[in-house]
């Protein structure tokens, strides 16, 4: 899953990336809210964390621009002001969730696993397919109850999968979700290697590749 991160504070922003990617998340750093506006409308992230005093344009102007332009990207936003006009403020903006600084990181990552889930239509925190399951709490993932053992990469295209169950998942749009800004090799060819290699690993799940049009997760 990826996140587009809207922070200016340089120190802050790297903790953040650093968390947000140890927890399995693809992340897309943007300093400035015209960087964030443009990005965001991109449609290949999975949920945005919003800090509302962006330089260039503040993050309350982002978050309506976006809403204005229809995206239903779910948003944390962040901010050093408490009061509760603020929250109001950034509620009817179009914020999802808000989280006042100082903040644990811990509890970023928390509630964005939970943004997320939820915007793909899941209630329980648990998601499952078949023999799999993933903890949306704990970003673990099982087979018939056993730890699957993963790559960071491998990981986030299971999670981007059992997120989306049963749906087919275009070869381009996977690749967007899965991998940082600076992701390095986004090459086609080595997405099919992964999740060929994933294949293995899942079974008896399923990942059943549809011509012409990319990936499908199935029970098996």
């Amino acid at each position: 899953m990826k996140v587009l991160l809207a922070e200016d504070d340089a120190a802050l922003a790297a903790q953040l990336v650093r968390a947000l990617r140890e927890a399995g998340f693809a992340v897309e750093h943007a300093a400035d809210g015209v960087d964030a506006l443009h990005l965001g409308g991109g449609g290949g992230h999975d949920a945005a964390v919003l800090d509302l005093g962006l330089p260039g344009l503040d993050g309350l102007s982002v978050l309506r621009r976006w809403r204005d332009e229809g995206s239903r990207l779910p948003v944390l936003v962040l901010t050093a002001r408490d009061a509760w006009s603020d929250k109001v403020a950034g509620f009817r903006a179009g914020a999802d969730d808000y989280l006042p600084k100082p903040f644990r990181t811990e509890e970023v990552v928390l509630r964005l696993r939970a943004l997320v889930r939820r915007a793909a239509g899941h209630a329980a925190p648990v998601l499952r397919c078949g023999p799999l399951a993933l903890d949306t709490h704990t970003g673990a993932a099982t087979r018939d109850g056993l730890p699957l053992r993963l790559t960071a990469l491998e990981a986030r295209i299971l999670g981007y999968l059992l997120h989306h169950p049963g749906r087919a998942v275009s070869r381009t749009e996977l690749s967007a979700h899965v991998y940082d800004d600076d992701g390095g090799d986004r090459d086609f060819n080595t997405l099919e290697v992964l999740v060929s290699r994933l294949r293995r690993k899942i079974e008896p799940a399923a990942i059943e590749t549809l011509r012409g049009r990319g990936w499908r997760l199935s029970p098996g």
